[in-house]
């Protein structure tokens, strides 16, 4: 039988399959075919022949319905194809909103966050009241100390590149503000490309409200691409108050524990918090835009909750670091970070008061390092050549003893000792070294030759004057 003949019978209702002849009957042939003939006529060998997956007989009802998926199957097979199923998965639903806006339909996530709740061991609610001289003077930026931290906004995005320029899109934001009592966070999600629109109305709104922006390397970052989403969409650009950038803060206040300037690692380090099953930032573009090609939400629930975790570190950032200097919680080796923005601001008598504090809390080398530079900045020579003494007895730090050859040629009188120092290294350019050592070496042979004419023998003439 000719595989037409045979698949023309699938279509037939079961009575009329049991009517037809079986397979191999000679009404089942064509002109010109001998039917003494049909069952030696051997059918081509190759994959997928109906003869392998039909049987002689054609049962009725969910059989018959097999056979034809089977048919099928092998159908797909000879074109080369494999079939496809779509994937039998329950997909999460996104925890957003929709709110109609003049622009377009704006998909929100709201919380209300209790001023009790915790990131880590560090309370949001200091945070409301915290110091604005304090955090002026931590970022260096004196246009903040006359802001309120209760009516701050922060602000966190998540992009489809991090390299910024005009084909990156801020894809989810998400916003922080006090509302009383309680931090209200707030996530705008666009789910499709091309509705831009009412997320950027949504956070014009929010920064003509606010009295501070507090963003993690917003400056170099955030705000740059929304400026750039702005005039890409046709908007006026909002005014920006005052910036806090918490990025330059971290770095400058946790230098001496080199803790690395990232979100999640200050979250462990400083605030005592490890999340669980996060996405990893180099992920979350990835996920994104899995979602727009199929649909899948599995990703973008976890991107949801990275960005979320984002904003509250940063209450708790700003909680941490906006406490009174005398009271606050960083640890010691923070506290050689808050004395040098006071040295900075030049603020030198607090900056020895903090220092000392430091060193009291087990702050080692680095406040030493720190004490003896605040007392160079003092004129006070006497004090910084003892620290650099016990500076460079502990480590290894070619600065240091840099300072102190000086010192023991200029304020002790003393070029051998200078010598001493110099030949185990400074950081000093190798020219300037030379020179350095040539007059040391001129010095200390005069001292030698004038003590031995006047037959002395004291601290003067030993390059050891104390």
């Amino acid at each position: 039988m000719r595989l037409r003949g045979r698949l023309s019978r699938l279509a037939l209702p079961p009575d009329e399959v049991e009517a037809r002849p079986r397979f191999g009957d000679a009404s089942d042939l064509g002109d010109g075919d001998d039917p003494r003939r049909a069952s030696e006529r051997p059918e081509p060998a190759r994959e997928g022949n109906v003869r392998d997956v039909l049987p002689e007989e054609i049962a009725p009802g969910d059989k018959l319905r097999e056979l034809r998926e089977r048919m099928n199957r092998v159908l797909e097979r000879s074109r080369g194809e494999a079939p496809r199923r779509a994937p039998e998965v329950d997909l999460p639903e996104l925890p957003f909103v929709t709110e109609e806006s003049e622009r377009g339909p704006l998909h929100v996530r709201a919380r209300r966050l209790s001023a009790a709740h915790r990131v880590g061991h560090v309370s949001l609610s200091p945070a409301r009241e915290a110091r604005a001289d304090v955090l002026a003077l931590l970022a260096l930026d004196p246009t903040l100390a006359a802001r309120n931290p209760e009516r701050a906004l922060y602000l966190d995005t998540e992009t489809t590149g991090l390299s910024g320029g005009t084909g990156t899109v801020a894809f989810l934001v998400g916003l922080a503000y006090w509302e009383g009592t309680s931090v209200v966070t707030e996530q705008i999600l666009v789910r499709e490309l091309g509705e831009e629109a009412p997320m950027l109305a949504r956070v014009a709104e929010r920064l003509a409200a606010a009295d501070m922006l507090v963003t993690f390397n917003g400056k170099s970052f955030d705000m740059p691409l929304l400026r750039t989403r702005f005039v890409l969409a046709g908007l006026p650009l909002p005014p920006e108050p005052p910036h806090l950038d918490l990025v330059h803060v971290a770095r400058r206040l946790h230098k001496a524990r080199k803790v690395p300037c990232k979100l999640t690692k200050l979250e462990e380090h400083v605030l005592g918090f490890v999340r669980e099953d996060d996405v990893p930032s180099g992920e979350v573009a990835g996920h994104y835009l899995h979602f727009l090609r199929t649909g899948d939400t599995r990703g973008l629930v976890g991107v949801v909750d990275h960005n979320g975790w984002d904003v509250e570190t940063m209450v708790a950032l700003v909680a941490l670091y906006g406490e009174p200097l005398e009271d606050t919680k960083l640890s010691a080796k923070d506290l050689v970070g808050v004395a040098d923005a006071l040295r900075r601001s030049s603020r030198i008598d607090e900056a020895l008061g903090v220092v000392d504090r430091a060193l009291e809390g087990g702050a080692g080398p680095d406040g030493l390092r720190a004490r003896a530079g605040l007392h160079k900045a003092r004129g006070e020579r006497r004090a910084a050549l003892v620290d650099f003494e016990a500076l460079v007895s502990q480590v290894d730090c070619p600065k240091a003893r840099l300072e102190l050859a000086k010192l023991y040629e200029h304020l002790e009188k003393a070029p051998k000792r200078a010598l001493e120092v110099l030949e185990q290294g400074t950081s000093e350019a190798p020219e300037l070294s030379a020179r350095r050592r040539a007059r040391l070496e001129k010095k200390a042979e005069r001292a030698t030759t004038l003590g031995a004419s006047l037959g002395g023998d004291g601290p003067l003439f030993r390059g050891t004057k104390r």
